[in-house]
């Protein structure tokens, strides 16, 4: 079976492309909506995301924790806020490789901002029956594909929700 290497959801949420770009690039933020992500802790000045600027996030599956270490790649002002994950250990990123990259797209519509996340999968070296194995032992089953189109839709669907007032949630 030939892998999947990028999966994308998106959602709308009813505040602006500003509100929304402000909090997703803000990485000590992203543990407020993804279901594996606990924070980040950003290295050198912990402003305004950037490109190069480097963060390691904190992520947890089950009893499982670990670290990684994350690059901005691309950023444009309320429009797009891109990582790639190129380093992973238990509490320290240690091990160097090509993991994954991460992207959100920020669109705006009447309604408010169309969010679009997207994972690409950034293990092209790795032969298909290595990752395919490796795959359903991390996720107990899955794809990381699959695995990643559940995260996205968790993630954006408590992105809305901790975003919108309260009153507008639905």
């Amino acid at each position: 079976m030939p892998r999947t290497f990028t999966v994308s959801d998106s959602i709308v949420v009813r505040v602006s492309p500003a509100d929304v770009y402000r909090h997703v690039c803000d990485p000590t933020r992203m543990g407020d909506w993804s279901p594996e992500n606990l924070g980040a802790t950003v290295h050198g000045d912990a402003g305004e995301a950037r490109v190069g600027t480097v963060f390691d996030g904190r992520n947890k599956r089950g009893a499982f924790r670990w670290t990684t270490r994350c690059t901005v790649t691309a950023v444009e002002q309320d429009r797009l806020f891109r990582f790639r994950v190129h380093a992973i250990g238990i509490r320290r990123p240690r091990v160097p490789g090509s993991i994954a990259t991460w992207e959100y797209r920020f669109e705006p519509v009447p309604e408010g901002t169309r969010v679009t996340e997207t994972w690409t999968d950034d293990r092209r070296s790795w032969p298909d029956f290595a990752a395919h194995a490796f795959d359903r032992i991390a996720t107990r089953g899955h794809t990381f594909a699959d695995f990643q189109r559940g995260n996205i839709r968790t993630t954006l669907r408590n992105l809305k929700r901790v975003l919108e007032p309260a009153s507008d949630t639905r």
